[in-house]
């Protein structure tokens, strides 16, 4: 039994279609939803695939032009598929990495591509700056959070009088004279 592949509605105003290429030949084996022709409007290009698993009949030649519904191709049912050719000799598989080494490797991995994409140390958290650029409102209210470092010692005048300044600090100073 056979199946008629026609040319599928594409749009409301395309009415006819032209068949640009084959990519399956005529008694191919087909595989379904395996692409069999490219079909070309004034609009746009599309894929014809195939309905089911087959071998593929062409009734329609390259270059021909197709109304909406006619018959470009038919697939025969029952045909054997084609030898498949040896498997290639087997590669060596790489060895199985457990759950913890497979993470550490794929962390190193991210890392040797962060480092090639950015070589001066940037990254998508830390974003090149322009010269001469206001911090952001979050980096001015992180740095408002930040614990301040002890304010440095004040200084003591080596004759052991006060560190003030004013009219008291004068008084002071007198008074020990």
């Amino acid at each position: 039994m056979s199946l008629a592949i026609k040319v599928p509605p594409v749009g409301e105003s395309i009415t006819e279609v032209t068949l640009s290429s084959w990519k399956k030949k005529d008694g191919d084996h087909v595989e379904m939803d395996e692409v069999i022709a490219e079909l070309e409007s004034d609009k746009a290009t599309f894929e014809l695939t195939a309905e089911k698993a087959g071998t593929l009949k062409t009734v329609a030649k390259e270059g021909d032009t197709l109304a909406i519904g006619a018959v470009v191709a038919n697939i025969e049912e029952g045909a054997a598929a084609p030898a498949k050719e040896e498997a290639p000799a087997a590669q060596p598989q790489p060895e199985r990495l457990s759950g913890v080494s497979r993470a550490a490797d794929r962390r190193e991995r991210i890392a040797v591509a962060r480092r090639a994409a950015w070589p001066d140390g940037r990254t998508l958290r830390t974003p090149a700056r322009r010269a001469g650029a206001r911090p952001s409102p979050r980096a001015r209210h992180r740095a408002a959070r930040a614990p301040r470092t002890a304010a440095p010692p004040r200084r003591v005048p080596l004759d052991g009088t006060p560190a003030c300044r004013g009219p008291r600090a004068a008084r002071a100073r007198a008074a020990l004279a």
